[in-house]
């Protein structure tokens, strides 16, 4: 990918042609397939994308600057550029990463149907149970592979702006209530089999590889965060189901997406990895993907929380599937019959059906899993007790009691999550509440502005504003948190209202020492969970279930 400044004139364009053009004289020159190329115009600039051999991409990148500066030249008047001097320069490149036997195991996948891995030290046929992995070095030929024990593994890949962690650890839980030895990535770490194999942010490729080559893993569910696929690609091109929670502006001006139809595109990356007969859950609540769901090759399963939703109605009217809430529960609708997935007030995860968020991501796991063969009373079960311990699903609505006061531990960390955790937590009683916020460098100020607002939305008593050291991302330290003071006091909040603190753990030391009983103390977490949760318990801090 080549990130460019581009005018949006007759010259821009001129400029894009001429670069397509170069790209794919080189491309045949140096004996590759007819490359694809493929331009995200943003506003002054544009993302330029040209496909490569396997074995090739770090050559693509030589060829696509290559051919970006002689598209330069021709469009600046000057004479064309010496193909055969490009050629010969990129040549080099080819000639030095060209691994053959890699290509040829790659192929002979292809031929079998199964997945295929790869990293710097290693190359993975199969997945899970049915995976081999080789050395790069000592790379088989693919007649002596013995092909009758590799195999693949049902594959899921949840991806969404929001809801996408609890949808991962709700739709592996049921996979394990099913019977399967589950594998499962997250911006949280990875796990096999009930065991943490890694911890931190591992929701791309290199976390869907370790599970992907756990040999113990009969079923895995990938979480796929946008910024991966964009950077890296996905993870496998192999996947039964691929869900979308939904889209909602976040991360705006990164890797050329500027707005929400950019955004969703991104995100339907994942339905490019779906094998024949894979099936595509998505939000029908969500605008964006209903918009550009009919160029969708997939079968679709649409979930919803209106039972009275037009796109569910005209998709069902095509015999189409759907998960949806109907009468405080949910339903899975098929031609089959409607079946009762059973009350949302009794999901604990739910917090009585108040979490309306939570119901949402309970629709899109439970439709993931009937995609996946999971069966109905398996479902049942992991909705009816899940949450049930914060365990279950950490830092996503987790209770706790400090000396009479509620603490609720969340991950929300943009409007829409502050406004789905502010819904959920609405009914709750409270004398006063307290709020920790504070956000990402790489939000721009309009961003920041509209965190402010949603902060603001249920007019906490105080809110406790931290620094993030570790996701400046760019910016000066504390230049977040005076932005998000400076857009705080413009909606009004008095400034005695505000605290500040220069780190996550100071936050929480402040937000428990300002408060008192039958206080609500919302801690949006984002740094240490872990530390987080440890200065809880030393503090005297108790869990309490969902059900509390």
């Amino acid at each position: 990918m080549l990130q460019v400044a581009l005018a949006d004139d007759d010259v821009g364009a001129a400029l894009l042609l001429s670069w397509r053009t170069i790209c794919r004289v080189l491309a045949a020159r140096l004996g590759w397939p007819e490359p694809e190329t493929v331009v995200r115009r943003h506003p002054g600039g544009a993302q330029c994308f040209l496909s490569a051999p396997l074995d090739a991409l770090l050559t693509a990148t030589e060829v696509n600057e290559a051919g970006w500066m002689a598209a330069e030249l021709v469009a600046g008047g000057h004479a064309d550029p010496d193909v055969r001097d490009l050629v010969a320069r990129v040549r080099v490149h080819a000639q030095h990463d060209s691994r053959p036997a890699l290509v040829a195991l790659h192929r002979a996948a292809a031929e079998h149907a199964v997945t295929f891995t790869f990293d710097d030290e290693s190359a993975s046929l199969g997945a899970g149970v049915g995976s081999q992995t080789y050395p790069l070095t000592s790379l088989p030929a693919p007649a002596s592979v013995d092909w009758a024990t590799v195999h693949d593994i049902p594959v899921a890949l949840v991806t969404g702006s929001n809801g996408k962690t609890t949808t991962t650890r709700l739709l592996a839980a049921m996979l394990t209530a099913a019977g399967h030895v589950t594998g499962l990535t997250s911006t949280d770490g990875v796990w096999c089999a009930g065991t943490a194999v890694a911890t931190g942010d591992y929701a791309g490729p290199a976390g869907a590889r370790l599970v992907l080559r756990d040999r113990r893993v009969t079923a895995a569910v990938l979480e796929t965060a946008r910024g991966g696929m964009l950077r890296r690609g996905l993870a496998t091109g192999r996947a039964a189901v691929a869900v979308v929670t939904r889209v909602s502006a976040d991360h705006m001006g990164e890797y050329g997406v500027h707005n929400l139809r950019a955004l969703g595109e991104a995100k339907l990356l994942v339905s490019r990895a779906l094998v024949p007969g894979g099936r595509l859950v998505l939000n029908a609540e969500d605008v964006t993907l209903v918009t550009m769901a009919s160029a969708l090759d997939a079968p679709i399963t649409w979930f919803a929380l209106d039972s009275a939703s037009p796109v569910i109605a005209t998709h069902r009217a095509r015999h189409g599937e759907a998960c949806l809430l109907r009468d405080g529960e949910l339903w899975a609708i098929s031609d089959a019959g409607d079946v009762s997935l059973g009350p949302v007030a009794r999901m604990p995860f739910t917090l009585g059906g108040a979490a309306r968020h939570n119901i949402a991501n309970a629709a899109a796991a439970a439709a993931a899993a009937l995609a996946m063969h999971v069966p109905v009373d398996a479902i049942r079960a992991t909705l009816a007790r899940f949450g049930s311990t914060p365990d279950d699903n950490p830092g996503r609505l987790s209770q706790l009691e400090y000396r009479g006061a509620r603490v609720v531990v969340d991950f929300a960390h943009n409007p829409d999550g502050w406004h789905a955790l502010s819904d959920a937590l609405s009914s709750l009683p409270a004398v006063r509440r307290l709020v920790v916020a504070g956000q990402a460098g790489d939000r721009d100020d309009q961003a920041l502005a509209e965190l402010a607002e949603a902060v603001w939305s249920e007019r906490p008593d105080i809110i406790i504003l931290k620094e993030m050291p570790k996701y400046l991302r760019g910016r000066e330290s504390g230049a977040i948190t005076a932005r998000l003071i400076d857009a705080l006091l413009a909606l009004g909040v008095a400034p005695s209202a505000i605290r500040r603190t220069d780190s996550e753990l100071a936050a929480v030391r402040l937000a428990l020492a300002e408060s008192r009983p039958g206080d609500l103390v919302v801690l949006t977490v984002h740094e240490d969970y872990a530390g987080v949760m440890r200065l809880l318990r030393e503090s005297g801090a108790g869990l309490l279930t969902t059900e509390t």
